[in-house]
């Protein structure tokens, strides 16, 4: 169950809303850790005892922190077990087969008899979302620690707090510092209740509208065979792709925020007009706020961040995009894509600390949207053999045969090439969500509502709607 279903839309939503509001106030969050449960029980049943035993050992490990004879062995003590219990899960689940099948390719190198995985460890199923709770729970035990947050006065508040259905598997990853009073009281009222359902409906129309159409043309291209890839077939599905992974991972903050604004929280924001950048490092500043952020107060400063010299500096930013590659999958092309993000920011931190002069905006904006489509490339290819064959017919490889006009012919119709300009001017010209709603008032509810519809109709007919966070 999504965000983007019918079931969701017309059959879990209402019911939730309807319960949670029937609910007296004090028991509400006992509703919402239920109903979440059952949201996220909807794939697998079994990945709700993973994410029970996350929750169990992390508030286990901030008592350990806060309670009892506090002295620094057994804070530390809490910390680590946290750190490894949560890690642990995570890397079996999401690394194992990668790290395994890496062993045996080493072990051929050095001459060594590889070592066969065992077969079950292939029937291993990634759970939805773990790299977004596993993240959140532990930040609760690190902030404890460091003395950044409070502990929970209830184990519900807690587990509602990593359970939570509206960020549960696509983010924002929020901390729990920031919704702490919220789990104790929090106000409901209509005026943020309309508030979050119109968030919820743009997020909803920019996810159909938007994200899908460019997915669908994004999977034609990179899904294309060796003769069908053409120069322009190319440029246009890195393009479609970029819009893609744009919309779709906004859409789905926007309907996370709207959805927790709907029931009394407010979410920190995602994401922040990131193709507007003049540099990584300012896309790092407005993608996936959330993500960098985690990564920079609990990877960067802890490695140091610039506080050991200059090639340190330039080390940690390149682990932690390293990293942060390697979180969003496990793959070498998810590797390299955080490698280049890393290689990119320490350039930019040397090039920015010699030279005063600084290119115009939109010769920044246009150099760093060429470097992401490069990186993006990587992101969205299965492997490395499928990135080189992509970027050969990027750059004039390729092309002049039929099958390369005959999927031109249905890459450049011209819905398709309005829906690319669409995007474009939405991504490039328009603010975030959040500020351009604010300049529609009084029209947003109400053209909110008309999204909505529309989106809803032409789900119904849509046969393209992806999850993209299966793989994360």
């Amino acid at each position: 169950m999504v965000f983007s279903s019918h079931i969701f839309l017309f059959g879990f939503l209402p019911i939730a809303l309807l319960l949670y509001y029937a609910t007296p106030a004090r028991g509400r969050s006992l509703t919402l850790t239920l109903l979440s449960y059952v949201f996220y029980g909807w794939w697998n049943p079994w990945f709700t005892f993973l994410m029970l035993g996350s929750t169990l050992v992390d508030y286990g490990c901030g008592r350990m922190i806060t309670s009892g004879p506090a002295t620094p062995g057994r804070r530390k003590l809490g910390l680590w077990i946290s750190v490894v219990t949560n890690l642990a899960v995570l890397g079996f689940f999401k690394y194992a087969i990668f790290i395994s099948g890496n062993l045996g390719v080493v072990a051929g190198w050095l001459g060594l008899e590889a070592v066969a995985a065992p077969e079950w460890l292939s029937q291993v199923v990634l759970p939805v979302g773990i790299s977004f709770y596993t993240f959140q729970s532990m930040s609760y035990s690190i902030d404890l620690y460091r003395g950044h947050a409070r502990p929970a006065k209830s184990f519900i508040g807690f587990a509602c707090y990593v359970s939570m259905f509206p960020q549960l598997v696509a983010g924002p990853i929020v901390r729990y510092g920031a919704v702490a009073e919220q789990l104790r009281s929090r106000v409901h009222s209509v005026p943020d209740f309309v508030a979050g359902m119109t968030r919820f409906n743009y997020g909803f129309a920019k996810k159909i509208l938007l994200a899908n159409p460019m997915g669908a043309i994004a999977d034609w291209c990179f899904e294309a065979g060796p003769h069908a890839l053409s120069f322009p077939i190319a440029w246009a599905g890195v393009l479609a792709y970029a819009f893609q992974i744009y919309f779709d991972f906004s859409a789905y903050s926007d309907m996370a925020l709207g959805l927790g604004r709907m029931l009394g929280f407010r979410f920190p924001e995602n994401f922040d007009s990131p193709y507007k950048s003049a540099s990584i490092t300012e896309f790092w500043r407005r993608w996936h706020i959330s993500l960098s952020s985690f990564l920079r107060d609990y990877l960067y400063i802890p490695l140091g961040g610039n506080r050991k010299g200059v090639l340190r500096t330039y080390g940690n930013l390149f682990v932690v995009m390293l990293i942060g590659g390697l979180w969003h999958g496990a793959q070498w092309t998810f590797v390299i894509w955080g490698a280049i993000h890393g290689v990119w920011l320490a350039v930019e931190r040397w090039f920015g600390s010699r030279v005063e002069w600084k290119p115009p905006l939109w010769i920044g904006r246009l150099v760093t949207f060429a470097i992401l489509l490069v990186t993006w490339v990587f992101f969205r290819s299965e492997s490395l053999d499928v990135a080189m064959r992509y970027f050969g017919a990027m750059f004039g490889a390729g092309g002049g045969e039929p099958a390369a006009d005959l999927l031109a012919a249905v890459v450049f119709r011209p819905t398709h090439l309005v829906q690319l300009a669409v995007c474009s001017g939405i991504a490039f010209l328009l603010p975030n969500t959040a500020r351009f709603l604010s300049k529609l008032s009084p029209w947003k509810l109400w053209l909110g509502l008309v999204l909505l519809f529309v989106s809803v109709r032409v789900l119904a007919v849509q046969g393209h709607n992806p999850f993209l966070y299966f793989q994360f």
